[in-house]
C-alpha cells in the first residue's frame, strides 16, 4: 500500500476551512498565517536569549553556575520544549488547532517573564523549563493550522516559510543583546514576552480559526478515531518514516540548538569580546533567515527530501571549515553557510512531515517528530559544556555540530529511498 498519497486521495481530509479555496489564499488566512509566524518568533528569540546572557549568569548572578551547569540549565527549556512537543501535537488534533496554539502561547510568554525574576538557578532552570512547554507546543500546533488554511501546492513553501520566524526571533535577541545587557542586566532580555503576552496572543484570539481535522463520515469514523494517535505512527504502513523523520530531526536540532546556545560564549571564549561574540550568533540567524527563503524554493522546485539533503551537507562542511581557524571574514561566511543549512534542513523536514502524513495525522506526527528531536535540544547544551568542561576546547563543540549535521544527511537519503520504494509498491499493486 502507497501511504504517501493517502492525504490525496479522493475523500480528502484536509481541505480547508471555510474561506480558504483550493486555488486562492483568502486575506483571513493571510493573517492566521501571520499571526502563527509572529508566535514562532518568539520560539527563535527563545533560542538565542539564552546564549546571550549565559556569559553574565555564569560571571555575573553569583549563582555559582559553571560551563557544565550552565550546559544543563540550557537544557531545562528543550526537555519542556520535548514535552511540549509530544503532547501539544495529539492535543491539537483532538482539541483544535487554535485552542492548544493560545494556551501554549500564554504559557511560555508567563513564565518567560517570570525568569527574568529568578532568584537562583535552580528556580531559573524550573521556569525554563515551563517556559519550554509552550514553546515545544506551539511550533508543531502552528504549522498544523498552517498546513489547513492554505493552498495543497503552497503547502511545502508556506510551512518552509513559516520557521523563518525561528532564526528572525534569534536575530532579534542577538541585536537587542548587544545594547539591552550592557546597559541593563541580563533579566530585560526575558521582559521582551510580554509583547507576546499582551500584543500577539490578542491577535491570535481575534484571527486564527478553529480546526478539527474532518474525518470520513459514516462507518469510517470508528476507523478513522482508531487510527488517530502515536501508535498508529509506529506501525505499518508509517514506522520506518516516522523513525527516520524522528531522528533525523533530533540530530538536525542538535547541531542547530547547540550552535545557538552556545556560539555566542564559543566565540568569546576565542578571544573576541561580548558585541563581536552576538554579531556571529547574528550571522549564524540571518544564514537562517536565508535558508528559510532559499530552501522554501529550491524545496518546491527540487522536493523537500533531496534539498535537505543538500542543506545538511553545507552545514557540515562549513562546520569543518571553521576548525581549521580561517580569516574573520570566512568565519562570518561559514556561520551564514551553517545557518542556511542547519536551520534549512529542520525547515525541510517539518515541510516533508507536514506533506507525507494525512490531515487527521499531521500534527501528531509534526509533534512525534519535533518531540524525539527536542532530545537533541536537550542534549546538545549539554554536551557543548561537557566538552569545554573537559578541557577539548571551542573546536570540539564545531566538529560535533558537525558530525550532527552529517548524520541529518544520511538519514534524511534513508527517508527518501523509503519513500521511493513505498511509492514503487504501491504503482505496482494498482
Amino acid at each position: 500500500m502507497n501511504h504517501t498519497t493517502s492525504a490525496a486521495a479522493p475523500q480528502r481530509t484536509d481541505a480547508p476551512v471555510p474561506g480558504a479555496g483550493l486555488s486562492g489564499f483568502p486575506r483571513r488566512s493571510m493573517l492566521a498565517v501571520l499571526v502563527c509566524w509572529l508566535l514562532v518568533v518568539f520560539d527563535g528569540y527563545d533560542l538565542i536569549v539564552y546564549g546571550t546572557v549565559q556569559g553574565s549568569l555564569i560571571n555575573d548572578t553569583g549563582w555559582g553556575l559553571t560551563k557544565a551547569t550552565a550546559g544543563t540549565i540550557g537544557s531545562m527549556a528543550f526537555i519542556g520544549m520535548m514535552i511540549g512537543a509530544v503532547f501539544a501535537g495529539r492535543m491539537s488534533d483532538t482539541w483544535g488547532r487554535r485552542r492548544t496554539i493560545i494556551g501554549c502561547a500564554i504559557v511560555f510568554s508567563v513564565f518567560t517573564i517570570f525568569c527574568a525574576f529568578a532568584p537562583s538557578a535552580p528556580v531559573f532552570g524550573g521556569l525554563r523549563l515551563l517556559a519550554g512547554i509552550g514553546l515545544g507546543g506551539l511550533v508543531p500546533s502552528a504549522n498544523a493550522l498552517v498546513a489547513e488554511l492554505v493552498p495543497e501546492k503552497w503547502r511545502s513553501t508556506i510551512a518552509t516559510l513559516m520557521m523563518s520566524g525561528v532564526p528572525i526571533g534569534g536575530s532579534i535577541a542577538a541585536l537587542v543583546g548587544i545594547p539591552l545587557i550592557p546597559a541593563f542586566g541580563w533579566p530585560v532580555m526575558f521582559l521582551v514576552a510580554v509583547v507576546a503576552l499582551v500584543v500577539v496572543i490578542p491577535l491570535g484570539l481575534r484571527y486564527l480559526p478553529e480546526t478539527l481535522a474532518a474525518k470520513p463520515a459514516g462507518a469510517a469514523v470508528s476507523a478513522a478515531k482508531e487510527s488517530v494517535g502515536f501508535g498508529s505512527l509506529l506501525r505499518a504502513p508509517y514506522l520506518g518514516t516516522s523513525l527516520l523523520f524522528a531522528f533525523g530531526t533530533l540530530v538536525t536540532l542538535f547541531a542547530w540548538y547547540g550552535l545557538g546556545t552556545w556560539l555566542p560564549n564559543l566565540m568569546q571564549l576565542a578571544g573576541y569580546n561580548l558585541g563581536s561574540a552576538l554579531t556571529f550568533a547574528l550571522a549564524l540567524n540571518l544564514g537562517a533567515v536565508a535558508g528559510s527563503v532559499l530552501t522554501a524554493w529550491a524545496g518546491t522546485r527540487f522536493g523537500p527530501i533531496p534539498t535537505a539533503i543538500a542543506a545538511a551537507a553545507v552545514a557540515a562542511v562549513a562546520l569543518v571549515v571553521l576548525v581549521t581557524g580561517p580569516p574573520v571574514a570566512v568565519v562570518y561566511f561559514m556561520l551564514v553557510l551553517a545557518g542556511v543549512g542547519t536551520h534549512g534542513t529542520q525547515c525541510l523536514i517539518i515541510a516533508a512531515v507536514a506533506s507525507h502524513y494525512p490531515a487527521h495525522l499531521r500534527g501528531t506526527a509534526l509533534g512525534w517528530a519535533l518531540g524525539v528531536g527536542r532530545i537533541g535540544a536537550v542534549a546538545a547544551p549539554q554536551a557543548g559544556g561537557l566538552l569545554l568542561a573537559a578541557g577539548l576546547g571551542v573546536n570540539s563543540n564545531f566538529l560535533a555540530f558537525a558530525g550532527a549535521a552529517a548524520a541529518a544527511a544520511v538519514l534524511i537519503a534513508a527517508v527518501g529511498i523509503k519513500i521511493k520504494k513505498s511509492t514503487a509498491v504501491g504503482v505496482s499493486n494498482v
